[in-house]
Order: structure tokens, then sequence, then C-alpha cells
């Protein structure tokens, strides 16, 4: 199934994680909600089950001493583990199996949940619309995970490229286990760090290493068929998100349009060229908006907000076509009532839309 053949038409999209520590709890909920583009659950209540956690397996050197994790370049082994590593990341790119290239995989210790949705594809009444995975983004990895030294690996540049090509061949992975299905893929970039992008803290990491970052891994999931989502769930640099080659910009709608309509021309170029925004208009980050919110009211603000980009010189019907419905973020830090609510509005306002 060619990644282009895709319109997003007001689905309801998911972000990935759910309040819960059973998988098939996750998945009933997954399918309930959202059988049109279902995705495999991150559950961070259990262990192994953090943004960092679930794809540093097979980074060389990593290692979890008293109680935290990170990446000894002073272990014995290091040299050699690296050295097995990039033979490794050759062997798959060149579409080799062998020993060393599992680490390029997801793990069922860490990622229940990708596992839990292959079984549960075969038992769609129908078929999706298309399938979700996702990765930790390769900005907020690098800039979330410390050598020995407690610096961030992003400022070690052998360091920082093997954490991204990990990460690209993890999504890769991913893309070519689901497009087996026969639908389109869709593979997102969890990026909540690029929200820091430009401020004092990342002062010294250039524009041009994080978006050569970002291409690493967009180039690997359109090489495995899927189709590339950025999501960050605050503000950022929009121009780099939109200017990337990234099929699918998921950003928070509800709390943020005002800065993201700031990119006009970034993002009259982004959608000229048939790509797709996946609006988080549903609230995640107060809880007080989640229990306010209702589902005309959201359609409401989704569609005040969609006038601002028609006005760029699109029709509603466009504007729509290239429409995903999701919630502002990851619903895992949130109470199960919640998150339940937060499902139950991204189902509804999706209807909604799509029924106009």
């Amino acid at each position: 199934m060619s990644r282009r053949r895709f319109q997003g038409n007001g689905l309801p999209f998911l972000i990935g994680s759910l309040p819960v520590r059973d998988h098939a709890e996750a998945a009933a909920l997954v399918w309930e909600y959202t059988p049109e583009i279902p995705l495999w659950a991150q559950l961070p209540a259990r262990p192994g089950e953090g943004m960092m956690d679930q794809f540093t397996t097979g980074l060389p050197g990593w290692v979890e001493k008293d109680g935290s994790s990170f990446v000894d370049t002073e272990a014995s082994g290091f040299a050699d583990d690296m050295l097995r590593f990039y033979e490794g990341f050759l062997a798959v790119q060149a579409d080799r199996g062998g020993p060393g290239t599992s680490r390029f995989e997801l793990q069922a210790d860490t990622a229940q949940g990708f596992f839990t949705l292959i079984e549960r594809i075969g038992r769609a009444p129908q078929p999706p619309a298309a399938l979700k995975g996702q990765v930790t983004g390769p900005f907020t990895l690098t800039t979330g995970i410390h050598d020995n030294r407690g610096r961030a690996i992003i400022y070690d540049d052998q360091l920082r490229d093997a954490a991204v090509k990990l990460i690209a061949l993890k999504a890769r992975w991913q893309a070519k286990q689901l497009s087996a299905f026969g639908r389109p893929v869709i593979i997102s970039l969890d990026e909540p760090a690029l929200a820091g992008f430009g401020s004092s803290e990342f002062i010294s990491i250039s524009r041009d290493d994080v978006a050569a970052s970002l291409a690493e891994v967009i180039d690997a999931i359109h090489d495995g068929d899927g189709l590339a989502a950025i999501h960050v769930c605050a503000n950022t640099d929009w121009a780099l998100v939109l200017g990337s080659s990234a099929d699918i910009v998921s950003f928070d709608a509800y709390a943020y349009f005002d800065r993201f309509i700031l990119y006009r021309a970034e993002l009259q170029r982004f959608l000229d060229s048939g790509r797709l925004l996946a609006w988080g208009i549903v609230p995640t980050l107060s809880p007080d908006d989640l229990a306010r919110a209702t589902a005309g009211r959201l359609v409401e603000l989704l569609k005040s907000h969609a006038a601002q980009v028609m006005a760029l010189g699109f029709t509603w019907e466009q504007v729509r076509a290239q429409s995903l419905v999701t919630p502002a973020c990851g619903m895992g830090s949130l109470t199960l009532d919640l998150a339940l609510r937060a499902l139950k509005l991204t189902r509804d306002v999706s209807l909604k839309i799509r029924n106009e």
C-alpha cells in the first residue's frame, strides 16, 4: 500500500500513552474509540514503558545502575559494542538479518503494546483506514538521555548519530511490520522536547543538526513505506517542523493554535503539497478544561481555527480532507476517568466533523 494513498478526512487519531497497566485493556480502549486508526498503546505506569526506556534498548553503552540509566562510554567493551552496532545497522539497511540486528526491533518487554496491536488487527471486524506506531523523536531522545558524565548525548557526535540511527531503524521496522496488513501506516515521532528548542538550555544545538536528525528518521519511515508524523504538544519552531519532509504535523490546536498560525507561509506550502494536520483539539494539559469541554464546543473551536487556515486559500472540504482529530497530547498522566473523557471527545468531535 503506497504511503501516498491516505487522506485524513477528520478521522480520530491518538498520540500514544494511556493510564492503564494492562495491554489488553489498553487495546480494548483503542479499538472502542479509534478503530479507524488503531495504534499500539504505551503504558508509562508499567516498568520499562517510559518514553526513553522503550527506544534505548540496543544503544551501545546503555546501562542501568543504582536506579538510573545512562550511556557508559567508559565501560569495557564499549568500543566493540559500537562497532557491532554499525555492523548491524549496515546489515539492516541492506535488508540482511543476522546477529546484532534485533536491537533495531521493538522488544516485548518494553513495547508489548506493539505485539498486542499486531494480534488484534487480524480480529478487526473491518479493515482500519490506517495503522499507527510511534517512536520517541531524535531530539527528545538525545536531549533526554545522558552519558556517564551527566551530559546529554546530543552533544556527542558519535552517540547522537548512533541514537538517531537506532530510532530510525526501529521506526522503519514498525512501518514494515504494519505494512504487511495492506493498510496505510503512520509512524509518529513524538517530540515534546522540541518545545524547548531555541531556548537558552539548547542554545548551542544547531538548527541544521536537528533538521538532519528528523530527516534521517523520516527517510527511514518512508523507506519502510510508512507516513511520517511529527507530534509536538506545546509551542516550537514550527518552520522547522513544517519545513521537514513529515507527512503529518500533530499539534496542540486547543492551547497553541495562535502560535501555530503565525507560520502562514510555511503552513500554506505544507498543505499545498497535500500533507496533513493532526488537530489536537481535545485538551489534555488542563484537567479543568477537559472536564468542561463538550464535543460541540470543540467542533466550533476547530472550525474557527480552520477558518484562519482557509484564509490562506483553501476550502473547508480541502482542510477537512487533510485533517485528523486528536487529543492535544498523550493521556498517560491523566486519571482513567479523564482519559476516557478525552477518548470519547476525540471520537465524538471526529464524528461531527465527518458527518457535516
